[in-house]
């Protein structure tokens, strides 16, 4: 039985932008950095990898990753503080998620987003 997603690793052409713009995010550094060939970043129980590959190996779009994180709304706000411009604004989506979409400098799609409570 699959029990959890442990990590996921993304491809990145420059390290030490990758590493500035996850930083800037909030992630804690764990192991590597911008001169690293891997890093890795705490995400809540499970990690966030970057692995160094050459310019000529390209990549399409893959999917998305989704954080789930304790407020989407001041995320938000520092991810426009630092200079990052997301490709929505934060919203209720009525599969019960609050979230917005951010694309990393290398292409991969993040979602941060929080479960909305219940009405009862």
């Amino acid at each position: 039985m699959i029990e959890a997603i442990s990590a996921i690793t993304l491809a990145t052409h420059d390290m030490q932008r990758a590493v500035q713009f996850y930083r800037s995010l909030g992630f804690e550094l764990r192991y590597g950095g911008e001169t690293a060939s891997f890093t890795s970043f705490g995400a809540g129980a499970g990690y966030l990898n970057l692995i160094a590959q050459p310019n000529e190996k390209r990549w399409s779009w893959w999917g998305r990753v989704i954080f789930h994180v304790t407020d989407v709304d001041a995320l938000y706000q520092s991810t426009i503080a630092a200079g990052h411009q997301p490709e929505t604004v934060p919203r209720d989506a009525e599969w019960g998620e609050r979230y917005f979409h951010l694309t990393d400098p290398d292409g991969h799609e993040l979602s941060f987003a929080r479960p909305l409570r219940s009405a009862t």
